[in-house]
């Protein structure tokens, strides 16, 4: 094995690892948001909840579509850039609502 495969691989498993630490720690924010919502039944909170779910999801789910369904690196980087982006919006939603 090259110097630049051993590179490559060596970034994938950290890309991997850090995938799953987002997952992990985004389930969690997004758990925590959610039992608030359901305490306080505040629509901001609710807002809050669904957006880091977005976000969570949208790691989520580029991770499964390059590493699993082989989608293209670039295809995955943009199905997660779309649902952050989603995220965000609604994030900034939650901050606003009443």
């Amino acid at each position: 094995m090259s110097p630049h495969e051993t590179a490559g691989a060596e970034v994938t498993t950290a890309l991997a690892i850090v995938k799953t630490l987002i997952l992990i720690l985004g389930t969690i924010i997004t758990y925590y948001a959610f039992k608030a919502y359901r305490r306080t039944q505040s629509t901001a909170l609710g807002a809050l909840a669904l957006g880091f779910g977005a976000i969570t999801l949208g790691s989520f789910l580029a991770g499964v579509a390059t590493d699993i369904l082989g989608v293209p690196l670039a295809a995955g980087i943009l199905i997660e850039s779309l649902l952050v982006l989603v995220g965000f919006a609604i994030i900034a939603y939650s901050l606003y609502a009443r």
